[in-house]
């Protein structure tokens, strides 16, 4: 099946007028995209992000819309002048998961962890081998953030260990940690979706005997060797208190999804518990890491 795709480029207060006109016109999906590499970080729960020039993108089927029948429909709604760089394309479907997995290549982190998609398993003698795709929920490896965390892990003895992955998204944390001989994890989301994809993960690593999957409020705190947090600063700042709890004497605390001009404030929340290492930085991320004093 093939699509119409438009896209044209807007102010911030224009894009979401023009994203509902599109919707009033029958597009089946409306996004947003930054159109200058404006960043913008940490948006509120429910918040959409608007950049100051916005790319609105609408996605029609093939037999629902004439291409130049919806230009011209825009052009008459909107003033001309707000309207920048249109841009129509028709777009063949595809299954993305594959799509996306020919950039996505096997990676070995520590000389210790392979991390590789379904069919690219490295064998290798004194490594362990993490079989992940990509899926409902963030993290591969591919992310500085997520790839500060596993270089840690394959850096660190964790045999007999329990750890907690707190935000666990695809589970890639917990499981590494249990292939690296981890004695359980403990991966707790928001997100049920992540959960779901956190035991197909451990199906597909033969660990879920040794992976237990909680939403917060069914999880019961405790203690463990490990607690590793790849999350975002803000939600790492608000929830320090509960995170340094889950922290056991002598453990060990990891953090990530830290952009380094955030270390500070979230060091400043941690420090009277846990005594950090020098922060680690990748790209422009940051990982923390230090023990219970």
């Amino acid at each position: 099946m093939a699509w119409h795709q438009f896209s044209v480029i807007t102010n911030e207060d224009t894009a979401p007028l023009l994203a509902d006109f599109f919707s009033d016109l029958g597009a089946v999906s409306v996004t947003y995209m930054d159109a200058e590499d404006e960043p913008v970080y940490e948006p509120a729960i429910g918040q959409t992000v608007i950049w100051s020039n916005t790319q609105v993108i609408a996605l029609f089927e093939l037999d629902a819309a004439d291409p130049e029948q919806v230009k011209t429909q825009v052009y008459a709604r909107f003033d001309h002048s707000l309207l920048q760089t249109w841009h129509y394309e028709p777009v063949e479907d595809q299954v993305w998961e594959r799509a996306w997995m020919e950039y996505y290549q096997p990676m070995k982190f520590a000389d210790k962890l392979w991390v590789c998609p379904t069919g690219q398993e490295q064998q290798e003698d004194h490594t362990v081998c993490l079989t992940l795709d990509p899926g409902l929920a963030f993290g591969t490896g591919t992310h500085p953030t997520t790839a500060l965390c596993l270089e840690w892990l394959a850096s660190h003895d964790l045999a007999g260990k329990t750890v907690i992955d707190f935000g666990c998204g695809s589970g890639i944390l917990a499981i590494a940690a249990v292939l690296l001989g981890a004695k359980e994890a403990h991966a707790i989301d928001i997100d049920p979706q992540a959960l779901t994809a956190t035991q197909d993960n451990a199906l597909k690593n033969n660990v879920t005997d040794k992976i237990h999957c909680y939403l917060p409020e069914q999880f019961t705190p405790r203690k463990a060797d490990v607690v590793l947090a790849n999350i975002l600063a803000k939600p790492l700042i608000d929830l320090s208190s509960n995170i340094i709890s889950l922290v056991g004497e002598d453990g060990q605390l990891v953090l990530s999804g830290i952009l380094a001009e955030q270390a500070d404030a979230v060091i400043s929340s941690y420090q009277t518990s846990i005594a950090f290492t020098s922060p680690t930085q990748q790209e422009d991320w940051i990982r923390l890491d230090g023990n219970m004093r």
